[in-house]
């Protein structure tokens, strides 16, 4: 794929501004990467550069050309990975990071049915309630919930409508009683989360169109979502989970929803990676498959009237 080639050689010295340096990154000769850039301007019978001795810079043309370039590259590149893909079946590492909870009791079973369909590819999971840092870390991948404040990031919806639950065991509610109320949670042991220093005691909600916050305290406290679930699952308290980390338990019975004229806050699943480019057909295809099978979640259908969107 000559002409590919030299679109890409285009776009590398246009990031480096040099024509030397993009040679050296490429493990090629200055003539080679010069000869590609000639190549394109008499094809397009456009100056694409200007230089000098000591410069190199995009013409105004080159500058639009170079925006086109960037698109339509990702696209080729990503039709080729799928063709080769689709012949070859998904292969390679794929790096991804989930949070506790979800990951032990939702997510594993459903990656490793995704493996069973696609054994040559390899899955690396790190379990963390932590944010990872999908730049720094070796992570390609995060499922997380809400969306990033990281506005460069992807987003890929997993499940849009999730939201958190205030859930307590049968023993629990049998010796305490359900709150009526949300001002009647501070009379009883509410099991806490915590992210580094932050100590996540003030559980939001919504109420006839209103956003509340209500301040909780309990005897325990963990780092480790799953931990607060276990908690939960034991009758130590009430915990406020993503429906999608008690779902399981819900309709079990071996936790109750604690439910009112209120709304839990909105806890939508995310797949999220670097960039665009990273949605290989892998990706794709796990996305899908995460979908299909966390798509299951009964939700309330009077969301939209009570929040006003």
């Amino acid at each position: 794929m000559k002409a590919l080639q030299d679109l890409t050689l285009f776009m590398k010295t246009a990031q480096l501004g040099s024509l030397s340096a993009a040679a050296r990154q490429l493990a090629l000769t200055p003539a080679a990467v010069s000869a590609a850039v000639k190549r394109l301007e008499t094809e397009l019978n456009t100056v694409l550069f200007v230089r000098s001795t000591r410069s190199l810079r995009l013409t105004p043309e080159g500058e639009r050309f170079l925006i086109q370039c960037q698109h339509g590259v990702e696209v080729l590149e990503a039709a080729a990975a799928e063709l080769q893909s689709e012949a070859h079946g998904l292969s390679g590492l794929m790096q991804l990071s989930m949070p506790s909870g979800l990951g032990r009791n939702r997510l594993l079973p459903l990656l490793d049915q995704f493996q069973r369909e696609h054994p040559k590819l390899q899955v690396r999971i790190q379990m963390t309630d932590r944010l990872a840092n999908v730049y720094a870390q070796p992570v390609d991948l995060a499922l997380r919930y809400g969306i990033p404040e990281d506005s460069s990031l992807v987003a890929l919806p997993v499940v849009k409508q999730n939201r958190r639950v205030l859930c307590a065991s049968p023993e629990y509610l049998r010796r305490h009683g359900q709150p009526q109320s949300l001002e009647q949670l501070a009379d009883r042991n509410c099991l806490c989360f915590m992210l580094g220093e932050s100590h996540y005691d003030r559980w939001r909600f919504w109420q006839q169109g209103q956003l509340r916050e209500i301040k909780v305290s309990g005897n325990r406290s963990s780092d480790d979502g799953d931990v607060v679930h276990r908690w939960a699952l034991m009758g130590a308290g009430i915990a406020y989970k993503s429906r999608l980390d008690v779902a399981e338990d819900l309709r079990a019975g071996r936790l109750l929803e604690i439910a009112g004229p209120w709304l839990g806050e909105p806890a939508p699943l995310n797949l999220v990676c670097p960039d665009r480019r990273r949605l290989s057909p892998a990706v794709r295809q796990l996305h899908q498959w995460l979908i299909d099978g966390l798509g299951d979640q009964p939700q309330s259908g009077e969301d939209s009237v009570l929040l006003g969107v």
